[in-house]
């Protein structure tokens, strides 16, 4: 996991903010992750530690709760990203998901700042779409009538450790806090475009940019939570 600033008093005294945390499963997606924003863009920012989980729903139970217990990590905003399956007709590697709720077995997490992200993806990633719904979690690669019966239930995309990722951050919050916790994956399979490999991928390359690319809008959502709230 990529350094962070550690929580504690600043020099006015003043508690420092907590860190981001971004957890993603595989190593494209922390390369991508740890790259900067693109081309000629800044290396990423301090305060931002990068995680990677493994795949599946249980690796990405254990690596998150082990994370959260980190000096300087108890309070961080946990945001889950990487790739995922499209659900809908008409999607395209390259498309960006918000979801505005994540789903597994265990139940539903809410999601926060959907607005902020979708607006601050669009301004990063121009030409790409942006769809907003719920995200279900999977244990295994969805093929075939299984994503249809997935989009029977409303959810718009699926990938194997967001909601895992995201129920795991809101247990391990203490005291009741209400700790902010978002999910934001680019599409590289979708119904036209069946996965067959996750090494070949016709849209991997573009999805591979597009996760460059949008490390602005997941700054841009840690700093809201950091304002004064009125």
């Amino acid at each position: 996991m990529a350094a962070a600033r550690a929580e504690g008093p600043g020099p006015s005294g003043a508690r420092a903010p907590a860190p981001l945390l971004v957890a993603c499963a595989l190593r494209i997606e922390q390369a991508a992750l740890r790259s900067g924003g693109g081309r000629g863009a800044a290396r990423p920012e301090p305060g931002y530690a990068v995680l990677r989980t493994g795949m599946g729903p249980r690796a990405a139970e254990r690596a998150v709760g082990r994370a959260l217990t980190r000096p300087g990590l108890a309070r961080a905003p946990v945001l889950a990203t990487g790739f995922c399956a499209g659900l809908v007709p008409g999607m395209s590697p390259g498309d960006l998901v918000v979801a505005e709720e994540t789903r597994d077995p265990r139940g539903t997490v809410a999601c926060e700042g959907t607005v902020l992200l979708a607006e601050a993806l669009a301004r990063a990633a121009p030409g790409r779409t942006v769809h907003t719904g719920a995200l279900t979690g999977s244990d295994h690669v969805v093929r075939g009538q299984e994503r249809a019966e997935l989009r029977a239930t409303g959810a718009i995309a699926v990938d194997m450790e967001s909601a895992a990722t995201l129920w795991t951050a809101k247990e391990a919050a203490a005291d009741g806090w209400n700790r902010p916790v978002a999910a934001v994956r680019v599409i590289v399979d979708a119904p036209e475009h069946e996965l067959v490999r996750i090494g070949t991928f016709r849209g991997g390359i573009s999805a591979f940019r597009v996760l460059r690319a949008v490390l602005p809008a997941f700054y841009d959502w840690h700093r809201s939570f950091l304002l004064p709230r009125r």
